[in-house]
C-alpha cells in the first residue's frame, strides 16, 4: 500500500488546499487544534509594465471625496538622530522605572556600558540629564511603559533627552535570570543598536498628549466605576442567598425594585442591603456625570444608528489621533483581531487573534458589531456576508470578529476625511 503524506498534524493524511474555515468544509477536516492551513500558491508571472501604475484602492476609498489636504500621519520613530559636536560625547541610557528607585545604565559613545547605578528619585534622574545635555552631551533615554505613565518621558524631553517609551517585552530569553540592573543593561544595549539604524530592536510606541491622556481617562474611570457597581450588586445578591435562600434581580438596587423588595427582607439582610444600595446609587451617579462628559465630545455629530454616541467618543478617546495610522492595515493590528500565524517553507498557518493592541477598543468595536448587524443590514462589510450566514440568519463570534476589525478601518476612514458613512452603508444617522 503506497503512504500518504501529510502534515505532521495529521500524519496518514492528505492536507487540502482550501482552508478549513471554508463554509463546505466539514467539522472532520484533516487538520487538528481549530489551525488554519494554507498552501501558499506560486508566484504568478509579473508584467513588469504594470509595475509604474498606482495601485487601486478598496471601493469606499474610491469613492471618498477629493481632499485638499492630508495630515500626515505622526512618526512612530524619531525624524532626526542628532550627533555630538566636536569632544562631546553621545549618551545610551536603559531605564528600569520602580516605585522606590530608578535603576539606569549609560553607555558613552561606543564603549562597554558601565554598572549600573540607581537614582533615588525622578527628580535626580532628570537633574542628572539636564546636567549632561547643558555640557553638550546627546542624550538617549528608552524605558518601557508601565503603571507609572508618561510623567518621566514629558520631564526627560523637557530636560533635553531624546526619550522613547517601548512596549514591554522579554529583554533576554537565554537566561532564566532577571532584575532591575539586568533588564537597564539590555535596554541600554538595544538603544545602542536602535541609534545605530537597528529600528526593529525596540518596540517604540506613541506616547499621548496630556490632554489625549486625561480625555481617555474618562472612559477609564467610568469602566471603574460600573465594575464596581456590578461588584457591590453581586455582593447584595450573594448576602440574602446565603441568609434567605433567595436571589436578587439584576438591578435590585434601582428605584422601582427597591420599594417592593424592601418589604420582603427580614430586617438582618436590609440592615446590610441598605447601607449598600445607597453606595450603589452614588456610584452610579457618578458613572452617569462620566457618561455625559465623554458624549459631548460628539454630541454635534451625526452618528449611525447602532454604533452610538458613548461608543464612539470611547473609541476616538482610545485611538487618541486617528491621523496617526498611514493606512488601513494599522489601524486594523491596532485592535488585536488579525489572525496570528505561524509559517514555515510552503505551509502558512494562521490561528487566534493575536490580542496585539488595545484591548479596550477591541472590546466597544465588537460590542458595536453586533448592534450594527441588527440596525445597519446596508453597511458594506456586513452585505459580503449575508449569503454566507447560515439558515437562521445568526451571525458567528468568528465573523463578528472579522467585522469588528473592518469597523476599525471604516472609522479610520471617516474620521480621516477619506469616506463617509453614506459611503461605508451606514445611513440611518441619528
Amino acid at each position: 500500500m503506497r503512504r500518504q503524506t501529510g502534515h505532521s498534524h495529521g500524519v496518514g493524511k492528505t492536507t487540502k488546499n482550501n482552508p478549513i474555515h471554508d463554509l463546505k468544509t466539514t467539522a472532520a477536516s484533516s487538520t487538528q487544534d481549530n489551525v488554519r492551513v494554507y498552501r501558499l500558491k506560486p508566484v504568478k508571472a509579473v508584467n513588469l509594465a504594470t509595475l509604474a501604475q498606482p495601485a487601486q484602492c478598496r471601493v469606499a476609498d474610491r469613492q471618498a471625496p477629493p481632499q485638499t489636504s492630508v495630515i500626515k500621519p505622526q512618526p512612530l520613530h524619531p525624524t532626526e538622530f542628532p550627533t555630538a559636536p566636536a569632544g562631546k560625547s553621545i549618551l545610551k541610557v536603559g531605564l528600569d522605572v520602580d516605585a522606590q528607585r530608578i535603576t539606569a545604565t549609560v553607555q558613552w559613545d561606543h564603549l562597554n556600558p558601565k554598572p549600573p547605578r540607581e537614582f533615588g528619585s525622578r527628580a535626580e534622574l532628570v537633574e542628572w540629564v539636564r546636567q549632561r545635555t547643558t555640557e553638550g552631551h546627546v542624550v538617549y533615554s528608552v524605558y518601557e511603559a508601565c503603571g507609572f505613565g508618561y510623567c518621566l518621558h514629558y520631564e526627560l524631553q523637557q530636560a533635553g533627552a531624546l526619550s522613547l517609551v517601548i512596549s514591554p517585552m522579554v529583554l533576554d530569553r537565554s537566561r532564566r535570570r532577571k532584575n532591575d540592573r539586568l533588564d537597564s543593561g539590555q535596554l541600554c544595549l538595544r538603544l545602542c543598536r536602535y541609534v545605530d539604524g537597528q529600528h526593529q530592536e525596540l518596540h517604540v510606541i506613541r506616547t499621548p498628549s496630556v490632554a489625549e491622556q486625561q480625555r481617555r481617562e474618562l472612559g477609564r474611570q467610568r469602566e471603574f466605576w460600573r465594575g464596581l457597581i456590578l461588584t457591590m450588586a453581586n455582593h447584595g445578591r450573594a448576602l440574602r442567598l446565603e441568609h434567605e435562600g433567595l436571589t436578587l434581580s439584576g438591578t435590585w438596587w434601582g428605584p422601582r425594585t427597591w420599594p417592593q423588595l424592601e418589604k420582603e427582607l427580614t430586617p438582618f439582610a436590609r440592615s446590610f442591603l441598605q447601607p449598600l444600595r445607597e453606595q450603589i446609587l452614588k456610584a452610579k451617579d457618578q458613572q452617569d456625570q462620566l457618561t455625559g462628559r465623554i458624549e459631548a465630545h460628539v454630541a454635534e455629530e451625526k452618528i449611525p444608528k447602532g454604533l452610538g454616541a458613548l461608543t464612539l467618543a470611547l473609541a476616538d478617546a482610545e485611538v487618541c489621533d486617528w491621523f496617526r495610522f498611514a493606512n488601513r492595515k494599522a489601524p486594523a493590528s491596532y485592535t488585536g483581531c488579525c489572525p496570528s500565524e505561524k509559517s514555515s517553507g510552503g505551509v502558512q498557518r494562521t490561528g487566534h487573534i493575536d490580542r496585539h493592541g488595545n484591548g479596550r477598543l477591541r472590546t466597544l468595536l465588537v460590542e458595536a458589531v453586533w448592534r450594527l448587524a441588527r440596525w445597519q443590514p446596508t453597511w458594506h462589510a456586513y452585505c459580503k456576508l449575508v449569503s454566507r450566514l447560515s439558515a437562521t440568519g445568526k451571525l458567528p463570534k468568528r465573523w463578528a470578529v472579522a467585522l469588528a476589525r473592518q469597523l476599525a478601518v471604516d472609522l479610520w476612514r471617516v474620521r480621516t476625511g477619506r469616506s463617509t458613512w453614506a459611503q461605508l452603508g451606514l445611513l440611518d444617522l441619528v
